[in-house]
Formats: C-alpha cells, sequence, structure tokens
C-alpha cells in the first residue's frame, strides 16, 4: 500500500529542518509528477518518490559516498520499515551513483534525470532580480550550465547522463523541468518576489 502524500511530508518535516532542503525535494516532486502524466505512470507513486528521496541527507550527509550507510541508504532502511514499496526504495537507492542499484526502471531514470537538474534551474531562477521560476526557460539553463563556477554543487555530468538515460532531448528535458516547477513555483519558493514600494 502506498504511503499518503501528508504522511510522506510529514517525515520529510520529521528529518529536514532545512528550507532549501525541503524546497528541492518539493521541487523534485513536481518534476516527477510531471513526467509521471507524460510517460502514463502513477503521479502519487512517482511524487512520492521525488519527494522523500533526500529526506535523510540533512541527518546522514555521506561526504564519504558509502554504499550501504548514511544517505541513501539510511534513508531507505527507514522507509523500508514505513511500508514504502520496494520500486520506490530502488529508485532512491538508485539515484546515488555511488549506491551501485542501477537505475532499471522508467521511475528510478527520472527521478535520476531530475534531480541535479532541479538544482539548477533553482539556482538559474535565485539570481534573477525577481527570483522567479517564471523568467527561466532552457536556455537560460543551458547558459547557467556551461558556466562552471555558477552553482558549482550541481552535477553537469550527471544532468546529460539523466537525459541519456531517459532517451530525451537534453534541452526539451530542461524546458519540461522548468515548466513542472512554474506550475508548483509558489510551493517552492520560486514565485517571486514582491516589488519594494517606491520610497
Amino acid at each position: 500500500m502506498l504511503p499518503t502524500r501528508a504522511d510522506t511530508l510529514a517525515l520529510v518535516h520529521a528529518y529536514t529542518v532545512s528550507d532549501s532542503l525541503r524546497k528541492h525535494m518539493l521541487s523534485v516532486e513536481a518534476a516527477m509528477r510531471a513526467y509521471a502524466g507524460r510517460f502514463g505512470e502513477d503521479p502519487d507513486r512517482w511524487g512520492i518518490t521525488g519527494l522523500v528521496h533526500d529526506f535523510d541527507y540533512e541527518r546522514w550527509p555521506n561526504a564519504e559516498h558509502h554504499p550501504d550507510r548514511e544517505h541513501p541508504a539510511e534513508g531507505v532502511r527507514i522507509l523500508r520499515a514505513h511500508g514504502f514499496p520496494e520500486d520506490i526504495l530502488a529508485a532512491i537507492l538508485g539515484h546515488a551513483t555511488y549506491s551501485g542499484v542501477p537505475r532499471e526502471t522508467p521511475m528510478a531514470k527520472t527521478l535520476f534525470a531530475v534531480d541535479e537538474l532541479t538544482g539548477l534551474i533553482t539556482a538559474t531562477a535565485l539570481v534573477r532580480p525577481s527570483k522567479s521560476v517564471h523568467e527561466v526557460d532552457a536556455r537560460s539553463v543551458r547558459k547557467k550550465m556551461k558556466d562552471k563556477a555558477f552553482a558549482r554543487g550541481v552535477s553537469r555530468e550527471d544532468v546529460l547522463t539523466g537525459a541519456t538515460e531517459l532517451g530525451v532531448d537534453l534541452d526539451a528535458h530542461v524546458q519540461f523541468v522548468v515548466e513542472a516547477m512554474q506550475r508548483s513555483a509558489r510551493e517552492i519558493g520560486l514565485d517571486g518576489q514582491p516589488t519594494p514600494p517606491l520610497a
């Protein structure tokens, strides 16, 4: 039985204090739901996978990339105890290349393909004066992607590999994820800053 979104979100909040990390997971959820719709899959199942994929990262960041300790292995143990289905757990393990778990399902491939990309899109939006994802498109993201000093923590290689594994054109993929995030702009904190009043 699939856990509810409310229960999943409560788990995310219980383990993650960081507002930016919570918003990252919400962004990945939005992209996963959009791709589920495109591929004719269950948007709730895919959305929950995106929502919970990094819930353990703050407590167990795994800087040394242990395949079976800390993130995401520790989180998967917790999720299994909460009754999350094995296909969701496999996708979460697979989004960390160092886990050694292959990405075999469309859901697993999609999670990997959107994870780093949502971070790049968020960073692109946040350098806009408005801080709005509505002012972002594939062209602006690709331009920032070429600047290696920009959003240095985002793996360009993972973005490229993810699109290839998913079998989608990179520009179309970026635009698709941008539009998914635009539909959730308020929830992910990228709906723009109000214009300050004139003095």
